[in-house]
């Protein structure tokens, strides 16, 4: 249970679901129902492929290029600690509004669900990482079961928090999704600090 929920808590922590739900309300404003919840369904199932692929290949991939699995925790550690100090300072949410707004000015609704939403939104850099770093971490079937089932709860609420977006924005409004975003950060820091020191203590 115990390793249920810290995977669940990071992965949550990482793909942001509240994040990702006014992006996604943003970028399929001009679609109708029917193309959102398509575009949110295809979005998910795409990322929960990718995600699936690098947590049962990501550690042969890594030994086939010579990568050590401690060097990787560290590394991926830093990496997510980087991603954190963006969410706190909210560097991350201007990138995706950017992008978004990109998206946005095109007079024709496009679909949206592999990019930006499954990649990179959903299963980018930041998500895959966790992912592989949180398998290094198992031992046993059961454990990877484990990993791949809070996997798959962090990816059915973000599918929730899609296809519910419009009201979630209603609901919350910039500045409370700012404040959960900034929280999280500080959370997913803590985290990734944690998987930092896990790599150094097992190098030694």
């Amino acid at each position: 249970m115990e390793l249920f929920v810290s995977a669940f808590v990071t992965l949550f922590v990482v793909i942001d679901p509240p994040g990702c739900a006014p992006i996604y309300a943003g970028i399929t404003r001009g679609a109708s129902a029917a193309q959102q919840r398509s575009m949110a369904l295809r979005a998910v199932f795409i990322s929960a492929l990718i995600l699936l692929a690098f947590a049962l290949f990501g550690k042969p991939l890594l030994g086939t290029l010579g990568i050590d699995l401690n060097s990787f925790r560290i590394a991926g550690g830093i990496m997510l600690f980087l991603i954190a100090l963006e969410m706190v300072f909210e560097v991350r949410t201007h990138k995706r509004e950017d992008r978004v707004q990109h998206i946005i000015e095109k007079p024709e609704p496009e679909d949206v669900s592999v990019f930006p939403m499954a990649m990179p939104m959903i299963a980018g850099p930041g998500s895959i990482t966790t992912v592989m770093l949180l398998m290094s971490r198992t031992d046993g079937i059961e454990q990877r079961a484990v990993v791949l089932g809070a996997v798959g709860a962090a990816l059915l609420l973000t599918l929730v928090a899609l296809l519910a977006a419009g009201r979630l924005m209603a609901l919350l409004g910039q500045k409370i999704e700012a404040v959960i975003t900034r929280l999280l950060g500080v959370l997913l820091a803590a985290l990734a600090v944690q998987f930092v020191i896990d790599g150094v203590r097992s190098s030694l």
